[in-house]
């Protein structure tokens, strides 16, 4: 592996998977994952990863096959990663907050042959099982029970298998779930197994010996999994994962671990500094290097103090799944344009479009396209369709609304009606209107998000009911709960307004940016 490292053109055909390896045999007794599961150094994480690639191929499950995971922030969840990306098999994370349900959809859609579960995070995890019926494998993350039919201990299964480096490795993939209008999620997909660059000396976000990586969010998402995880680890840094993020947790886990790197969401700024300022001034946060946020809007005077408080060290990028944008802003230059989201690249080609198509003015807000890359274009798995209304000729939009200034720099006015973001997650409200649809009471409903200081955005859905029928705080209680029994809770409305009549256009479509709009007037 040092050669792969040292070999300029096989450096360009390596990733995470196969640079654990390397960073094993030189600095293998340095911590690789710590988290309150337990830990890993380098040279345990990359055994135990030899050896669940051994265990799936010898249930016939190798390079091009898919395997999902869903996990707290554990171990086993970066093991599978590791193992995933240097064996040619697709890597597909779970959110573990959706219901088992929704969770078996995602399953059988990647066409998972084998499925590594966190059993503590209750029965939806068993349950999925009952929707994904192609499964060959299932692995079980904890104690296997009576209800976990037809599980194998994760553990137990490695224990049977050499952890010596595997044979001529191959490069793994990653496919991660965006949910879509229709309600149900899409799988990002590349049919490229692209090799991962390292973070370049001339970052912002380069490793230096000896530096470590807070992972506050959820592995399984987009940002964390790139940025605390896999990035890190590339460079032979280690990470520390938290398994629930809290704000006082956050500032000791920093100073205990002389934490460097981390990313983080709006709301998470918003509650460190509603921390008192005694708790606040009992950290030593002077180790912080780099402390990146994305993922929702933050406002302005947040943004400010937490540049105030860890010094210019606070970045923002504007990114997607999808790949695209390149949009990234340091401090100081942040500090001259309030409120942008950056300036990308000359090597990026974005562009504000009108809704023919036409790039408009400078200063003219617009929907946000940018261009696809020539090499590891992504589709949506199995949707064509959906595919195809991404994509305007080599551009693809996210729905998100802005405009650039005079200097390039991109400020972003607003989302698509059909997205929320909340708290950095995104949640698509058609899944929500589709359930409440069902509920006898409701003629029509609209889904939305609305401000919120702490989470950015939360959920509202907006309903005319059925005549006859007269609002009051039990229906809204029945509504609230119709809804938390049916779709994982953080997409479920925190509160329920009542109309007598939605608005409508000619063709007879809710115009759910009118219903929106009345929210966001001030």
């Amino acid at each position: 592996m040092a050669e792969l490292v040292s070999n300029s053109d096989l450096t360009r055909a390596i990733n995470t998977g196969m640079m654990v390896s390397y960073h094993a045999k030189r600095i293998g007794s340095q911590p690789a994952v710590i988290t309150p599961f337990g830990n890993r150094s380098f040279e345990e994480l990359n055994a135990n990863a030899n050896r669940l690639v051994r265990f799936l191929n010898d249930a016939g499950i190798g390079t091009g096959d898919s395997i999902a995971v869903v996990s707290k922030n554990r171990p086993e969840f970066v093991e599978a990663l590791v193992a995933a990306t240097r064996s040619g098999i697709r890597f597909t994370p779970i959110n573990f907050h959706l219901t088992g349900e929704e969770i078996g959809y995602i399953v059988d859609n990647c066409e998972a042959k084998a499925f590594i579960a966190d059993l503590s995070l209750g029965k939806s995890v068993t349950e999925a099982v009952r929707h994904a019926p192609d499964l060959q494998l299932k692995l079980a993350i904890g104690t296997v029970d009576d209800e976990a039919d037809g599980f194998v201990n994760f553990t137990a299964a490695l224990s049977g298998h050499t952890g010596e480096d595997i044979d001529a490795p191959e490069l793994g993939a990653r496919m991660l779930y965006t949910s879509g209008t229709t309600g149900r999620p899409k799988g990002v997909f590349r049919r490229e197994r692209a090799p991962e660059a390292p973070v370049p000396p001339d970052s912002p976000s380069f490793y230096e010996p000896g530096d470590m990586d807070l992972c506050t969010g959820p592995a399984y998402h987009a940002a964390p999994l790139l940025i605390d995880i896999i990035q890190p680890l590339w460079s032979g840094a280690g990470i520390v994962m938290m398994d629930k993020w809290d704000a006082e947790e956050t500032l000791r886990l920093i100073q205990k671990h002389s934490i460097t790197h981390t990313h983080m969401v709006a709301t998470m700024f918003h509650r460190l500094l509603n921390l008192p300022e005694a708790v606040r001034a009992n950290y030593d946060l002077s180790s912080m290097k780099f402390l990146v946020h994305g993922a929702a809007p933050c406002p302005i005077h947040i943004k400010r103090a937490i540049i105030e408080w860890f010094g210019p060290i606070v970045w923002e990028y504007y990114a997607a799944t999808e790949g695209g944008g390149g949009f990234l802003v340091g401090s100081e230059e942040w500090m001259t344009k309030p409120g942008t989201v950056g300036r990308p690249g000359p090597e990026f080609d974005n562009r504000i479009l009108d809704d023919d198509g036409n790039e408009v003015a400078t200063g003219e807000i617009g929907t946000l396209y940018m261009r696809a890359p020539a090499e590891g274009r992504f589709e949506y798995f199995k949707d064509t369709e959906k595919t195809g209304s991404a994509y305007r000729g080599d551009f693809f939009t996210l729905g998100d609304m802005g405009y650039f200034d005079e200097d390039g720099y991109l400020f972003l006015t607003g989302r698509s009606a059909e997205l929320i973001i909340s708290g950095g997650v995104n949640i698509y409200p058609q899944e929500v209107d589709s359930e409440l649809l069902k509920h006898p009471d409701v003629l029509d409903v609209c889904t939305i998000g609305v401000p919120n200081e702490e989470w950015g955005e939360e959920v509202k859905s907006v309903v005319q009911l059925q005549a006859g029928v007269a609002p009051d705080q039990t229906l809204t209680a029945a509504l609230m709960a119709w809804t938390r029994a049916r779709l994982a809770h953080f997409k479920c409305p925190r509160t329920i307004d009542y109309v007598d009549e939605l608005p409508r256009s000619a063709a007879g479509k809710i115009q759910r940016r009118l219903v929106r709009a009345t929210y966001w007037e001030d």
